[in-house]
């Protein structure tokens, strides 16, 4: 049983019971490939990144997200700002009955070659993507608009 659900402006989305996350995640790029993580509260697959702490600049949340969760460091600079999700129906629902709706800031970065990655504790594995294995890839809902501009 899955640890999480996520829902993309569906109607059975369960109404948000605490504040607003803002989050961070990374198109991260290397050699025409796309780097995703199979998520561990969902069994998914879906993009590196997660929540903004505090008042924490949103390039530096990006770059402590992507270390923590792959073991790579990269500079703020390297994050290029995309685009803002903010749609009302980008929700999140926890088995112990917490849920919040979401607002994430997209980046992207590029790398000149492959890297060296660690699996972290809030992912089953890491992988690099064409944008053909793309297609047919069960990525989390509220991801999938976003791998989508890769």
């Amino acid at each position: 049983m899955a640890f999480a659900k996520y829902y993309l402006n569906e109607a059975e989305a369960p109404k948000p019971n605490r504040p607003t996350h803002l989050g961070v995640n990374v198109l991260l790029e290397w050699d025409g490939k796309l780097l995703l993580e199979r998520r561990w509260d969902c069994g998914q697959w879906g993009l590196p990144g997660g929540k903004v702490k505090g008042r924490e600049p949103e390039t530096r949340a990006i770059a402590r997200e992507l270390y923590e969760e792959t073991g790579l460091r990269l500079p703020e600079a390297a994050f290029q700002k995309l685009r803002v999700f903010s749609e009302r129906g980008r929700i999140a629902s926890y088995q112990d009955g917490t849920v919040w709706r979401m607002v994430v800031i997209l980046y992207r970065a590029r790398l000149e070659r492959e890297p060296e990655l660690r699996v972290s504790h809030e992912s089953r594995e890491l992988r690099w993507f064409t944008r053909q294995e793309l297609k047919e890839l069960p990525v989390a809902c509220t991801h999938r608009d976003m791998v989508d501009l890769f």
